[in-house]
This record gives structure tokens, sequence and C-alpha cells, in this order.
């Protein structure tokens, strides 16, 4: 649910304040390399295709590896892996500088490079905006969230004006250098910073189960899928106007370096004033409202840079465009952290970073291959395509995040006689329920969203079936791949799937949960301890 909160609350808290000035500091550094490598590109003589791949290079990485990052923050410190990304970043931007300096740097290389850095982007991100919700109170989380687009759009306010200057003073390499020493500033802090410690019982999940887990909960998660999906249909479009910018610059409006700062600084002003306007437009319009409006927002500014020849139109259109574009991913962004329960919070954002670096990825590449036939004609066909999108707001409501309260509450260990070893399984779970025959519809739509709920946490096959001999007896079935997977089903209750199971716990039978596992299991033939009769009558 949307915070009251003022713009600036989360700033009173030390440490996000003192990151948030690290990570101006850092965002500045990487929007001036950014104009550097895209500018440099051009210097070699690269095609228009070309040129916008040095964004699909920045941001494909997270295609590749973004859920599987994710993965890795839910399950390893997230402390470790900022701090590890970081050095990884600071290292590939020092590789940069210097191979520019010694004049070594072609097409192909500055692509790898370039590829090298968003690999450290893609792992770093998960687990950066993971941690939001450690450093301020839960109220405060949608407008740090909020702040912490600020800070990125801020430097893309200044830093492509100051890198755009410095290019046309020194050269490239002198960019690549700053963004470089940028990264001291976020390292200190978080090295500084001690997250909070959780005692965990159960075994860690593998990074290949982590990375299962994820996508299971993905596909089973209606509200995160729309979220994704309104996501997508925003920024694959979106991504033009950034992707094409640097050749509208060169070829309609014929400026140097110096002008392309200053349009991409007025693109990162308005995004920064959307940060700062947020709460009070999101008390004014829905999330879905405020979606609609900045996609047509968008696709009207993609119109006016793809169709105009003069400079200062230009940047008008781009200061809109920027704070459409803010305004709309931070409104998704708060939708899908409200859709995601806390142990999947980091992968779940994996998924969303995926969706939208890859959607900049993808549609940057896209929008290139079209401007090869005709730099206009791919603004167009970008506007065309974003004003279509919004018609899957019919479909996918943001909203509905709003209702979804996914506070941990977490169970009981199941109640056994035998304790099977971890890793054994497969685990069979059968619950059963009496149903008069007035109450089976709503019964059976209900279990629809316990079904959703078993897939989500864990469950591989799930079925609910009709005692032909007692018609109105149901038996619940699903399978789970081990007896450790199964227990952390119960970590991993919300309080939307208790409100979910409160609807049918009435239909409980005495002792209705039934625990099985695989007989070729090691732990299945060790002996069984003497049985403790303990009332399990309750939903697993």
């Amino acid at each position: 649910m949307e915070s009251s909160t003022s713009a600036w609350a989360p700033l009173r808290h030390r440490i996000f304040f003192a990151l948030f000035i690290a990570q101006l500091v850092s965002n500045i550094g990487t929007l001036m390399q950014n104009v550097g490598s895209a500018w440099l590109m051009g210097d070699l003589h690269a095609s228009t295709g070309v040129v916008a791949l040095v964004q699909t290079a920045t941001f494909l990485p997270v295609l590749l590896i973004g859920i599987p990052a994710g993965a890795l923050a839910d399950i390893a410190d997230r402390r470790r892996v900022i701090l590890g990304t970081q050095a990884w970043m600071m290292t590939f931007a020092l590789l940069l500088a210097v191979l520019s300096f010694a004049d070594k740097m072609t097409p192909g290389l500055l692509l790898a490079l370039t590829f090298g850095l968003g690999l450290g982007t893609a792992m770093n991100g998960p687990a950066f905006q993971a941690i939001q919700p450690d450093l301020v109170p839960k109220e405060d989380v949608p407008q740090a969230l909020a702040l912490g687009a600020l800070t990125y759009n801020l430097g893309r306010a200044v830093g492509p004006a100051v890198g755009g200057l410095i290019i046309a003073a020194s050269g490239p390499e002198w960019v690549f250098a700053l963004n470089a020493l940028s990264f001291f500033g976020v390292l200190a802090v978080v090295f500084s910073w001690r997250s909070p410690t959780t005692s965990e019982r159960l075994p860690l999940e593998s990074l290949s189960g982590a990375t299962r887990a994820c996508l299971r909960y993905g596909a089973h998660a209606p509200i995160l899928r729309g979220v994704l999906a309104r996501a997508a249909l925003f920024i694959v479009p979106a991504a033009a106007l950034q992707a094409l910018l640097p050749s509208v610059v060169r070829l309609r409006l014929g400026l140097g370096s110096g002008g392309y700062g200053l349009l991409l600084g007025a693109f990162g002003i308005g995004a920064a004033s959307s940060a700062i306007a947020r709460p009070r437009i999101a008390r004014r319009l829905s999330p879905d409202h405020i979606v609609a409006l900045s996609t047509i927002v968008v696709a009207a500014a993609l119109l006016t840079v793809g169709l105009v020849r003069v400079s200062w139109l230009t940047g008008v259109a781009l200061f809109v465009g920027g704070f459409a574009w803010t305004l709309s991913n931070t409104t998704t962004n708060i939708a899908a952290q409200a859709a995601l329960a806390p142990w999947v919070r980091a992968r779940g954002l994996g998924l969303y970073l995926l969706v939208i670096t890859g959607g900049i990825a993808l549609g940057s590449a896209l929008w290139g291959a079209v401007s090869s036939w005709s730099l206009v004609g791919a603004h167009v066909v970008a506007a065309a395509t974003a004003v279509v999108g919004v018609a899957g707001l019919r479909r996918w409501r943001l909203q509905a995040a709003d209702g979804v309260d996914v506070t941990p509450v977490p169970g009981d260990d199941p109640v056994v006689s035998l304790t099977p070893h971890a890793t054994d399984g497969p685990v069979i779970v059968t619950i059963t329920y009496d149903v008069p025959t007035d109450s089976m519809p709503d019964f059976v739509e209900t279990m629809r969203v316990i079904e959703r709920h078993r897939r989500r946490t864990g469950a591989y096959q799930w079925g609910l079936f009709r005692d032909l001999a007692a018609p109105t007896r149901f038996v619940e079935i699903f399978h789970v791949g081990s007896w450790v997977e199964h227990l952390r089903q119960h970590q991993r209750d919300t309080v939307a799937s208790h409100t979910a199971f409160d609807g049918v716990r009435g239909f409980l039978v005495r002792q209705p949960v039934e625990h099985l596992i695989s007989a070729y299991s090691p732990g299945a033939l060790e002996p069984i301890v003497p049985y403790q009769d303990t009332d399990n009558a309750d939903v697993e």
C-alpha cells in the first residue's frame, strides 16, 4: 500500500543517507561513462546499429544472469555480494580507461568491456534493491525505492552534461577513469554497514535450487506476472528514446558530444523531478493510471524526438519523456516489491530487473536495426508500439499488488514419527477435507488459490481429488522434491496464504495430514522413533 511519507523521509536514516550520496556519485560516473562509450563508438566510425548495441551490451547480461544473481542474493550475504560486484565494475572501468589512454580501443573491445560492466550491474542490482527494506522502516520503503531511482536520474542530469564537456575537452578516456573512482564511495559505505543477521536452522538452498524456486514462484504468482508484463510492455518501446539519441544528435541535429550530454541531461532532470513529485502523484492516481499516462507521454516524446529538427524542442521532449520513464518504472518496481514474499525478494527482483534491463537491451537492438532502414520510422513505430501496449492494463492490473499481504507467518514443523534426512525425497503430502455439498463450489475455487501457494513455495505437482466412496470427502495431494524443501514450505507461509487457508480450515477432518517419502530414500529405512499422539489437524 502506498505510504503517505514525504519525498525525503528515508534520508533521515543514517546508512540510507550515506548510501544515497555514495550511489549518486557512482551513478554520475556511470552515466558519464555511458556517454563516453556511445560517443567513442561513433568516433570509431561504427554504424547507427552498432552504436545502439552499446546500450544492448550494457543491459544484455541481465538476460543471462539476472535470475541466478537474484538467487545468489537470497542465499548469500547481500553485503558481500554488493562489495564483490562493485569491485568488479571498478576493475572493468579501469580497463576501459587504460586501453583508451593507450589508444588500443576497437568497437569489439569496447562492446566486450561494456558487457563486462553490465555483468557487474546484473549481479549487483537484485542484492542492492533487496537491502532497501533493511535500511528504512516499512512505511518508507516505496519512497526509498523512488529516491534510489532519483540517484540514477540525477546522474542522468549531471553525468551526461559533465561527461560531454570532458569528452570535448580531453577525450572519453578521462570519463572512464573518473567512473572507476566513483565506485569507492559505495564500497566504503557498504563495507561499514552490518546487515541484519538471521538464524537459519535449515540448510541453505543451492544456487541451482534457489534459481528453480525463483522460476517456480514467478510461474505461479499471477500478480507478479502481471507486474512483469506491464513493465515489459512499457520498456521495450521506451528503450528507443535513448538508444537512438546519439544518432539523432549526430545525423538530425548536427550537434557534438557537448550537445549530446546536455540533451541526456534534460532527460535526467525530468527523471529526477519524477522521483520528487511521485508521492503527490501517487496520492491522486492509481498505479494503473500512472503507467498508462506515462506510456502515452513517452510515445509523444518519441514522436517529437524522431520528427523535429529543433534542439530545444528535443530537449523539452526528453525532459518530459524522462519524467514519465522514471514514474512508470518506479511504479512497477514498487508493485513488484509488494508482490514478493521476503524469502524470494532478491530473486523476484532479479526477474523484474531482467524484464526491465533485458527489455532495454532487446528494444535497443530492435530499434537500432529498424533505424538502419529509417531513423524517423524507428521512432514512429516505437511510439505506436507503446500506445498499443496501454491495452495491456485491462488484463494486468498493478493495483492488485496492494491487496496482498506477504508478511511472513512461519508455521510449525510437520508432525511425523520418522525423521528423514534433509535430502530424502520425493515427498508426497496428503490432506483430507470433508466438505458439505452446498460448500463444494466455493471450496474448489479456494483450493485453486492454495494450489498456487503450494507450487510457489516448492510443490512440483498438485491435485485435488474427490472420494467416490465418500462423496463429501476431498483429498489434496502435492509432491515436493525433498524433505528439506517441504520444511521450507512451512517457513514460507504469509498472511495472504493464511487468509486463503482460513476458507478451508473448517472442512479439515481429524489427523488430515499424511507425509509420505520415497521408500528408496536412505532415511526411509532407518528405525522409527515411538509415535507421539500429537494433534496435527491443521492445514499444512
